[in-house]
């Protein structure tokens, strides 16, 4: 796979972006969650590109080479989705389908839901629309249990002590022992830790989660775009309970369960996942 990496200067930072296939092919743009940085999509890069779209796939604001504005406010959800809002002009003039997993999932709403001439599709994988975490994140016990580590964050300093102390083991061994077992092997989190370890990285992912006090978090509205949504239902920090409401937030939206899979995936069933992907985008 010829994997290439390009600069884009947006919404006042600059964004690392990997892509692989034709410039001139249709856009899938794909978006990472926490821990993790555009080397999380490697196997949906090479899939797609083969299939001839240009699959693209950036550090996120905050990750690996990308800008790490300082302060925490420069985190919130709409800074987060003006990256990507105007990023996607400079990729093509044409819509793009959009694929986002965790944190990524919540920036993928968002554009979805104000930003929707940008999309001509949707794909979520484990993330519940804003309106339905927000719910549970303030009236679901068992999701406030699950979220522990969101409160943990809020503490100055501190988490990125605990996270990048013995050489990340803590946050290797939660990725690790949260997936099913092999997912991640020992080359994969080298380069995860080789991302985490760039000047003021870790302070920023985490920035993420001190930010979501700052994110307004609007009365229901509808997302039009066509959406697939795909949740593995071993999740260890999102509850299977928020994937049926989130899909009812969509006019045209369709709800994949994977049995056995957990938050990961798309790490562990790429095969599946980027046939699901695909079937979605040929209907």
């Amino acid at each position: 796979m010829d994997t290439r990496t390009n600069f884009y200067n947006t919404n006042g930072i600059r964004l690392h972006v990997a892509q692989a296939g034709p410039n001139d092919g249709k856009v899938i743009l794909f978006l990472h969650g926490f821990p993790e940085f555009w080397y999380g999509w490697e196997k949906q890069l090479r899939f797609f590109s083969e299939q001839g779209w240009l699959a693209v796939a950036p550090d996120q604001r905050g990750y690996n080479l990308s800008t790490k504005p300082e302060g925490v406010e420069a985190y919130t959800v709409d800074e987060l989705t003006q990256d990507m809002a105007e990023l996607i002009p400079q990729l093509t003039d044409r819509k793009v389908v959009l694929v986002g997993h965790d944190w990524g999932g919540a920036i993928a709403w968002n554009l979805a839901l104000h930003h929707s001439h940008l999309l001509e599709k949707l794909v979520i994988l484990n993330m519940p629309h804003p309106v339905v975490m927000h719910h549970h994140l303030t009236h679901n016990p068992k999701q406030m249990l699950r979220s522990w580590y969101a409160g943990f964050f809020q503490i100055p300093w501190l988490p990125e002590t605990l996270n990048s102390s013995f050489d990340f083991k803590l946050l290797e061994s939660t990725m690790a022992k949260s997936a099913q077992p092999n997912t991640f092997s020992q080359q994969d989190l080298e380069k995860y830790k080789e991302a985490w370890r760039q000047p003021g990285a870790l302070e920023a992912m985490i920035n993420w989660y001190r930010a979501y006090k700052y994110n307004q978090i609007e009365p229901s509205q509808k997302v039009e775009v066509p959406t697939l949504m795909l949740w593995g239902k071993q999740d260890q920090f999102l509850g299977t309970e928020l994937a049926l409401p989130s899909i009812d937030q969509c006019q045209n939206g369709q709800l994949i369960f994977l049995k056995e899979a957990t938050h990961w995936f798309h790490h562990e069933q790429p095969d599946r996942v980027n046939k699901l992907i695909l079937d979605f985008l040929s209907v």
